[in-house]
């Protein structure tokens, strides 16, 4: 049964909510914003509850799609109490969201016919990797190639913990692979998330197109779906960016992705991401429909396609899903194509805050409530 948040509502379940935790963290009603959207009683049950635990400050920007249709849902905790804002055109760092367009990408080069998926990378590189094993496009785009999950000449104890990859340019991306790499396992043998491999796939993709990361994602990708908001460049968006929190809950840093921008590099919003999820539902756009195909078993409840996980939930019915986290924010995103449902999640939370996981919870657990 749905439920349309008016306001002599709103204070009930405000009133019920906040007993319910002993008065430590309230709902506060913030204008008319919920007037006008029609949620379940157990989506905001699920929404508070995830939320709550995250420091002041920390913002939640959330498009809930339901047979196609866009609701916009954002909250915010100031002072001990979560207020509704209108954020669906901020813009937050999505992480390893990112993954999901460079193998777009990848397989809108497939459609034009400019490389095959199970081509040898090594033939579109200018410089030889150290290793006599093919790596072949598919293998970089579903996590098997072998690829660490990191370069070892990428050591996370040494460098700014605040932006990691400020600095590792393709001078060094060059160094490791062709004097450093050391397969993991045999390619295509075995499932193994490798940041590595997806910020080498973007920079092969420059290198065949004569290009940069940015203006194919562009051209290729967010001018078709009219996403507005999306970017890798910073500067673009400044105006409409929500800072980050460190795991403390204090501003941190943005991220500086470098050669590695494929793996983790976007900035967008849940108005253009919840565009980019609802072409997804398309069935006549093959190269969104090329990255949804599974392509690799990893256990009984997952698969991998191009880019996206596709968990297999009790009922034996599929969604894809993919989810990202940088020093300052976290986010999740999760489709049920056939049924045209889905949940976008953007957020400022840290995805070392311990809590992060509950971003996840809150993701798949509305996918959930919209099946019901």
């Amino acid at each position: 049964m749905k439920i349309v948040f008016k306001k002599k509502f709103v204070l009930v379940v405000i009133f019920l909510l906040a007993s319910h935790i002993r008065g430590q963290v309230k709902i506060a009603e913030k204008g008319n914003y919920f007037k006008s959207i029609a949620l379940k009683a157990k989506e905001a049950e699920l929404l508070f509850e995830q939320v709550k635990v995250f420091p002041n400050e920390s913002e939640f920007s959330i498009a809930i799609i339901e047979k196609g249709k866009t609701k916009f849902v954002g909250l915010k905790r100031v002072n001990d109490t979560i207020i509704q804002v209108e954020n669906s055109k901020k813009v937050f760092e999505i992480g390893s969201i990112s993954k999901v367009f460079t193998a777009t990408l990848l397989t809108n080069f497939v459609q034009e016919n400019r490389l095959e998926l199970t081509a040898d990378v090594q033939k579109y590189l200018g410089f030889n990797i150290r290793t006599d094993q093919k790596i072949t496009f598919k293998e970089l785009v579903n996590h098997t190639s072998g690829l660490p999950r990191l370069p070892s000449n990428l050591n996370l104890l040494v460098v700014d913990k605040k932006n990691p990859y400020k600095n590792y340019d393709l001078e060094k991306l060059k160094q490791y692979l062709t004097q450093e790499v050391k397969l993991k396992q045999k390619p295509g043998a075995k499932y193994g998330y490798s940041n590595l491999g997806a910020g080498l796939l973007g920079f092969i993709l420059e290198e065949v197109s004569k290009s940069n990361y940015e203006t194919l994602v562009q051209e290729k990708i967010f001018s078709k779906y009219k996403m507005t908001s999306s970017t890798t460049d910073r500067k673009i968006v400044k105006d409409k960016l929500v800072k980050g929190l460190n795991k403390l809950g204090k501003e941190t840093q943005n991220w500086d992705m470098n050669v590695l921008v494929g793996a983790g590099g976007i900035l967008s919003s849940v108005n253009d991401l919840a565009k980019f999820g609802k072409a997804q539902f398309k069935k006549e756009n093959k190269e969104l429909k090329l990255t949804q195909q599974p392509t690799f078993k990893i256990n009984e409840n997952m698969a991998i396609g191009l880019g996206w996980h596709i968990i297999t939930n009790r009922k034996g019915e599929d969604f894809i899903w993919h989810n990202g986290g940088t020093g300052g924010y976290s986010s999740s995103m999760a489709l049920d194509v056939d049924g045209e449902n889905g949940v976008i999640i953007l957020s400022n939370v840290s995805a070392f805050h311990r809590q992060k996981k509950n971003i996840d919870k809150l993701c798949l657990g509305l996918v959930k409530a919209l099946n019901e």
